[in-house]
């Protein structure tokens, strides 16, 4: 009777999310101009699948939003009105970023999205805060889910700059609750990606090794050209031949799923510990040599053991059932929850209306609670750490891009745990 009773509240939950999180064509949709939010990111080129997963999590977040009317507005500002994504393709390069916002604001939106690079993500904040001093009229508010390079909310914070990830300490931080425990551990190998993030992942790792885990010798510690890398053998090999225990990386998309391949092929028996480990290829590349080795961090993990983040999981994937697509991100379904909730909150679509209610916001969503912090514009929101394992395995139902392979949660960290002090010294218009 228990179980019963379990399970049919656990598929009532499920069938809500697939209730409100349904295709396109089971809308009810509103007839009025869409709110167009603005997706510079690559969508081509080495990095263009982490693009496209960017992608899938934003329309499933706004199909969300349009389930339930559109987002709420005054009839003076079109009443109810729907969400719409406008894909921008970077090809991952800055310039072409920057080709991105100049072509929104061409096209009158006001509300510009991007994430994967931080270099970019810097670029971008220099021209929105130039653009909105001199062209008033077109102002633009910036929503960054994935550009973690601490800098973007410290030295260079914005007024119209709000980040929905953990910055790159914070996420380090949580890696470290859980390595500075690794006994074992006597030497660890640094690498990482030769750009302003990749940087500060390898700066921060340094000091907090130096704090938490003095006795551990960095054997190695190097950066390398990002995305341009095909071959990870001449690294790998150096890796094994340091013989460190470890290796901790902040690489992300073909960088970090060719690296652990490379690793894998060489023989190297080590641990990984990452910021990225859970997807994109990633585990599949490293197979069995993996469980129990590759260590992630985020904001939410499939396996996070309550039932609204299962219902919360299995209605994404029956939004998206191939494996492929399989790369759900509960930050960014809060980051388009908060908008919608300051849009509501500001009764306007101005950038400048919607960033004094964004700086405020507070959402909840399948169990996950976060804030946006006013000071800094970083939003603060549980962390949680993961080690791969096998599919079957206690705390591992659900494994990643059908590989036979996830990550069961061995650290949550709250809010509060994981919130960090900050130098922004906000310019406010």
């Amino acid at each position: 009777m228990q179980f019963t009773e379990h399970f049919s509240r656990r598929g009532a939950l499920a069938a809500l999310f697939a209730a409100s999180l349904s295709c396109t064509s089971a809308w009810a949709q509103p007839a009025a101009e869409p709110i167009r939010i603005g997706m510079i990111e690559g969508l081509s080129g080495p990095v263009g699948n982490a693009g496209e997963a960017v992608y899938r999590n934003l329309v499933w977040a706004t199909e969300r939003v349009n389930a339930r009317g559109g987002v709420k507005l005054p009839a003076s500002q079109g009443g109810s009105r729907p969400l719409e994504v406008v894909r921008f393709d970077s090809k991952g390069q800055t310039e072409e970023a920057l080709s991105g916002l100049r072509s929104a604001v061409d096209k009158g939106i006001t509300i510009v999205a991007q994430g994967n690079s931080s270099a970019a993500a810097a670029g971008l904040i220099d021209a929105i805060n130039k653009h909105n001093e001199r062209d008033t009229a077109r102002q633009v508010v910036f929503l960054n889910y994935s550009a973690v390079d601490p800098l973007l909310t410290n030295a260079k914070c914005s007024y119209w700059h709000f980040r929905f990830d953990a910055h790159a300490d914070m996420r380090m931080g949580a890696l470290m609750s859980v390595l500075r425990e690794d006994k074992a551990l006597k030497g660890i190998y640094l690498i990482g990606q030769d750009y302003s993030f990749g940087q500060a992942v390898l700066a921060e790792a340094r000091q907090q090794l130096a704090a938490q885990r003095p006795d551990v010798k960095i054997v190695g510690d190097e950066l390398h050209p990002m995305a341009r890398i095909k071959d990870f053998a001449p690294y790998a090999a150096k890796i094994k031949a340091s013989g460190a225990q470890a290796v901790l990386t902040g690489n992300w998309g073909n960088d970090l799923t060719l690296l652990v391949k490379a690793a894998r092929e060489v023989g190297f028996e080590g641990s990984f510990y990452t910021f990225y480990g859970n997807a994109l290829g990633a585990p599949a590349a490293m197979g069995d040599a993996g469980i129990g080795k590759v260590v992630a961090v985020a904001d939410w993990f499939p396996n996070v053991p309550t039932r609204e983040s299962e219902a919360f999981y299995q209605s994404f994937r029956q939004r998206f059932p191939s494996p492929a697509d399989d790369y759900v991100h509960m930050r960014m379904q809060l980051m388009i929850e908060a908008l919608a909730q300051a849009i509501e909150k500001a009764g306007s679509v101005k950038a400048a209306d919607i960033a004094a209610q964004l700086e405020k916001a507070q959402v909840t969503l399948a169990g996950q609670t976060a804030r946006m912090r006013a000071a800094d514009h970083q939003f603060q929101q549980p962390l949680a750490v993961a080690v791969m394992d096998g599919q079957g395995a206690p705390g591992v139902k659900f494994d990643v891009e059908g590989s036979g392979y996830g990550f069961r949660v061995i650290r949550q960290l709250t809010p509060q745990q994981a919130e960090m002090p900050h130098s922004c010294n906000m310019a406010r218009p």
